[in-house]
């Protein structure tokens, strides 16, 4: 489902004391990603969550921060933005593939409340579209899926 499909969200009523929430960005496509964390951190604020943001040099490097991360035990919950745009080489789909599944491995098997907002795409322009200041943000779409998972984990850690 493409974001013009999807439901104005609400942003999410969290129980108990603030969310404590690692951002770890790849900002590769500073402008891209920066928006993309614009729109995420409206989201998060509006939920009353404290943020942390920290980069990592690449998209490639989201999944080892994300573990690292996990481990050492600060946060609540985790919020992965980056870009990775098409070439003309098979580097792209290297990448998103080594990517996507190094994160949702995590994911699975830790059960760590995550926000996923990796665009991959094939044109840069692609990109400036999902991360301009409005409802078609992935990063603000990618807090709104943290926030949601935070909220299960929390109802069911009681």
């Amino acid at each position: 489902m493409s974001t013009k499909d999807s439901p104005d969200r609400q942003v999410a009523r969290l129980d108990g004391p603030p969310a404590r929430l690692l951002v770890i960005q790849a900002p590769y496509y500073a402008d891209v990603v920066g928006g993309m964390h614009r729109g995420a951190v409206q989201v998060l604020d509006a939920a009353g969550a404290r943020v942390e943001t920290v980069d990592v040099a690449g998209a490639y490097e989201l999944p080892a921060a994300l573990r690292m991360a996990i481990r050492a035990g600060t946060w609540d919950g985790f919020l992965l933005l980056g870009c990775v745009v098409r070439g003309a080489t098979d580097h792209y789909t290297f990448i998103c593939d080594a990517v996507c599944h190094g994160v949702m491995d995590i994911s699975a098997e830790t059960g760590v409340p995550l926000g996923f907002g990796l665009l991959t795409v094939d044109a840069l322009d692609q990109a400036v579209e999902r991360s301009r200041d409005d409802r078609m943000n992935k990063g603000a779409e990618a807090a709104h899926a943290l926030l949601g998972q935070l909220t299960l984990a929390r109802r069911w850690s009681r």
